[in-house]
């Protein structure tokens, strides 16, 4: 059961993708991302305050119900949030898909419906494209613990 409400969840956010527009501005960071391992593509869009918090974050893009899915997901999550949370958010979205862990510190929300990838090893990628692409985006800051 708690499975089939997982998928619902999932189709949900692949089909109303929340956050699903272009963000402009000279304050908006962008970056384009291409799944090497399908083909799915995405640009992500991020606007910092001056205190490395994230103002708003969104993304335009086609792939997978599972990439389109977590990337929905991610923005919902991440929004209002400083960077090192959004790293920790990061760290703790990579655990649950490469490894099957669900941390006791960091509460996922909706990405948690997610945790069935961890035994789709072919659909990793798919599941952490748009944290990917946030790593890329915001690495460079000092706020933001890159563990790549």
């Amino acid at each position: 059961m708690l499975d089939q409400l997982y998928r619902q969840l999932v189709v949900d956010h692949s089909k109303k993708r929340r956050n699903h527009r272009k963000l402009e501005g000279e304050q908006i960071k962008q970056l384009h991302y291409k799944n090497p391992t399908c083909g799915d593509v995405m640009t992500l869009f991020l606007k910092l305050t001056e205190a490395k918090q994230i103002e708003d974050i969104s993304f335009i893009g086609e792939g997978c119900s599972i990439s389109m899915a977590s990337a929905s997901m991610m923005t919902e999550l991440l929004k209002g949030r400083s960077l090192k949370e959004a790293s920790n958010l990061r760290q703790a979205m990579e655990g649950l898909i490469r490894n099957g862990e669900i941390s006791e510190e960091v509460d996922l929300g909706d990405a948690l419906a997610l945790e069935g990838v961890h035994k789709l090893r072919a659909r990793h990628n798919c599941a952490l494209m748009a944290w990917q692409a946030l790593d890329r985006a915001v690495g460079d800051e000092p706020e933001y613990e890159n563990s790549n």
